[in-house]
């Protein structure tokens, strides 16, 4: 232990962000005893609606940046991709910034994100920097295949990803990126998707949940299993993996590695996300300790909780399609036995917009998944 002290229940705490993952820390929060004071761009979204106080402003507002962070005892974040600027001046005003602003600078940006992980030596997908047509036609030729090319700034859930096969049309493919920053990856032959999250608190220990299997769809997640169906030396290796970033990055606060299982076993590092991440909602209602409790708990210097996997579960996301034909029937929905609704406040629903997920528990890790699937699927049925 180190001899700082801790940020005890009553300090509040400041969150970059008004989404759900704002929200569910929001709840994790307030049902310790500490204030949350929000910021965020969007009016009455869904962590304001849970939160002791909220500021609504641009993240380009330095004023209203500068008056959040003096009201504040220390400030962490929903999502990373907060603009540097906004980050420098809360931490003028605010010194207690957890995770700090390298760690999320390094996460918004795709390339940034891979060169800091090559360069201490773990495993990434084979990538070049493209910043032109000739780069493109040069990394190309060098990767001798299949490809994924990505924006480098600010992307998640699939945005400003492309796959280039062997024989595109490279003038094509350049003509609709202007110019911007990218990066091009090899494509991975993959056996599953797996994450971890890690947290790890201002005295330097770290606690790791259980290793997930992700199922995507249209490049967004749709359903996650826990425990991931994998042997145990690839979790262990997968679970240490995902420590020694942290470690690495000198993360205080929670960490998502994304991660692709080869079918020879190797793990490659596909993505980091320094924040409570999708892929975690089913610790919940799964874990001794939910991944939000466990940001509030590592950002504040508490000790951190257990992380056991209390029975097999299961998470699908709900998506705005699910609206499209009128009001979900969720008591048809949560008749399906041990599924737990979670809706996150939004008003609008839009296909392919986050709107709630659902999670299930049962005996084993195959039943939880059909459980929510067939608890997904009974929302759209009309009689």
């Amino acid at each position: 232990m180190t001899g700082e002290t801790p940020f005890l229940p009553g300090a509040t705490i400041g969150v970059m962000g008004g989404g759900q993952l704002g929200r569910m820390f929001a709840i994790a929060a307030r049902r310790m005893g500490y204030r949350v004071h929000t910021f965020s761009p969007e009016k009455n979204g869904p962590a304001a609606q849970l939160s002791d106080f909220s500021t609504v402003a641009s993240y380009a507002d330095e004023d209203a940046v500068v008056q959040f962070a003096r009201k504040i005892d220390l400030l962490t974040f929903e999502f990373e991709n907060i603009p540097a600027a906004t980050i420098e001046w809360a931490k003028r005003e605010q010194p207690i910034v957890r995770p700090h602003g390298d760690v999320l600078l390094t996460a918004q940006n795709r390339l940034g994100e891979k060169e800091f992980l090559a360069k201490a030596g773990f495993p990434v997908a084979q990538f070049y920097r493209v910043t032109s047509g000739s780069d493109l036609t040069s990394a190309m030729q060098a990767l001798n295949g299949s490809a994924i090319l990505k924006g480098a700034a600010f992307g998640y859930d699939g945005k400003g990803q492309e796959r280039i096969d062997p024989g595109d049309d490279l003038t094509v493919v350049w003509s609709g990126r202007k110019n911007e920053e990218c990066v091009l990856e090899k494509v991975i032959n993959f056996e599953k998707e797996i994450s971890v999250i890690v947290a790890r608190s201002s005295n330097q220990t770290t606690g790791v949940f259980p290793v997930c299997e992700n199922i995507h769809r249209n490049h967004i997640l749709d359903l996650t299993l826990a425990p991931a169906r994998v042997d145990d030396r690839v979790a262990t290796a997968a679970r240490q993996l995902a420590c020694d970033v942290a470690i690495n990055l000198d993360l205080v606060g929670l960490l998502a590695v994304e991660m692709f299982l080869k079918r020879d076993g190797e793990l490659i590092i596909n993505e980091l996300a320094p924040r409570p991440h999708n892929s975690g909602h089913w610790t919940i209602e799964g874990c001794t300790t939910s991944q939000f409790e466990q940001h509030v708990r590592a950002v504040c210097g508490l000790p951190l909780g257990k992380t056991d996997l209390l029975r097999p579960s299961a998470m699908v996301n709900l998506l705005g399609d699910v609206w499209q034909e009128g009001e979900p029937a969720w008591e048809a929905a949560l008749a399906e036995p041990s599924v737990q609704l979670h809706l996150y406040g939004k008003r609008e629903p839009r296909p392919g917009r986050k709107m709630g997920h659902l999670t299930a528990v049962a005996e084993t890790v195959d039943s939880a998944a059909a459980h929510a699937v067939r608890a997904r699927e009974r929302l759209t049925e009309r009689e």
